[in-house]
């Protein structure tokens, strides 16, 4: 299995304001300085594959075959090395997800808590299931085996933001602020 997504659930969707169709499997001179700026921290560029993922994923929204093969090539790394380290770790994405993913915590704090009661409402409100992106591109569902912040439970990431001790009401003033958000962000 080449990733944590399954492909036939996925929509095609951009994670960044960059479309990845238009651009070339190639690094951009930004990319490429960005990796070197974090290569200097390391013995040697081939140490710093996933932060090399990260960085490329930021500007394109996830981690195509080919943008792979440029970072090995890049690097001087074996594919199938920064394969592993990209299906590995679940923030790194093989297949495009929606422009915010929502990572919901499936530890046995947040079972105990509702986290499925959540799911469902999740389900209920945008009609995806884990793995799966909503129908107008915004929302990736993903499960976590754990977040970290049981004593909070039941939590999810958004982005880069964790949320706590959600209810249901929560979870849908949640996904009515980041849909406002991004109809605000289509006017501009």
């Amino acid at each position: 299995m080449s990733s944590l997504l399954e492909p036939e659930v996925i929509e095609v969707m951009e994670h960044s304001s960059a479309n990845p169709e238009n651009m070339p499997g190639d690094l951009t001179a930004e990319e490429k300085a960005e990796i070197d700026r974090e290569a200097s921290h390391y013995e040697n560029k081939s140490a710093v594959g996933l932060e090399a993922l990260r960085i490329v994923q930021k500007y394109r929204g996830w981690i195509s075959d080919d943008t792979l093969q440029a970072i090995s090539a890049y690097l001087d790394v074996p594919a199938a090395q920064l394969e592993s380290v990209a299906t590995y770790f679940q923030l790194i994405f093989r297949q495009p997800v929606g422009r915010e993913v929502i990572y919901l915590c499936k530890s046995a704090s947040c079972w105990i808590k509702g986290c499925d009661r959540l799911q469902q409402h999740i389900y209920e409100c945008l009609k995806i299931e884990p793995g799966q992106t909503s129908a107008d591109g915004i929302f990736t569902l993903l499960e976590a085996p754990c977040l970290g912040d049981c004593d909070k439970a039941p939590v999810l990431m958004l982005g880069e933001e964790m949320f706590r001790n959600l209810d249901e009401a929560a979870i849908e003033n949640l996904i009515k602020k980041k849909k406002k958000y991004h109809a605000d962000q289509s006017l501009d």
